[in-house]
C-alpha cells in the first residue's frame, strides 16, 4: 500500500503556473541561490578538468579519482538543497495543510538513495 502512496505522488502532476507550465518553482534569497551556484560552478570545473584528463590520456585510477570527488560534491549539493527543500517548501506546505508533500519528499529521498 506505501509502494503505492508513492508512486502515485511521483506521477501526480505538477500545478499549473500563470504561464500554463507544468513546473513548481521556488525563489531563492541570493544567500542561498550563490552558494548553489559555486558549488555547481565547483562541480563543472571539475567535469571539465575530468574531461582534460581523459584527453590527455591520464591513467585510469587518476580519473577515477576525480570522478569520486565529483560525486562527493553532488552528493554534497544534493544535501544542502534538500535540506534548504525540507525547512522551506516542506514545512510550509504541511502548515498550510498539504500533506501530501510527505509523500513527494519520501519519492524524492528514494530517489537520492539509488
Amino acid at each position: 500500500m506505501e509502494d503505492q502512496t508513492l508512486k502515485a505522488a511521483a506521477e501526480a502532476p505538477a500545478e499549473e503556473t500563470a504561464a500554463g507550465c507544468p513546473c513548481r518553482h521556488k525563489h531563492r534569497e541570493a544567500p542561498e541561490y550563490d552558494a548553489l551556484i559555486r558549488r555547481l560552478n565547483r562541480i563543472e570545473g571539475q567535469v571539465r578538468g575530468v574531461r582534460g584528463m581523459v584527453e590527455k590520456e591520464a591513467y585510469c585510477t587518476d580519473i577515477l579519482t576525480q570522478v569520486s570527488a565529483i560525486q562527493s560534491a553532488l552528493n554534497a549539493f544534493s544535501r544542502e538543497l534538500l535540506s534548504s527543500h525540507i525547512h522551506t517548501c516542506v514545512v510550509q506546505d504541511i502548515q498550510n495543510g498539504h500533506l501530501e508533500v510527505v509523500d513527494d519528499l519520501l519519492v524524492t529521498i528514494q530517489k537520492l538513495m539509488k
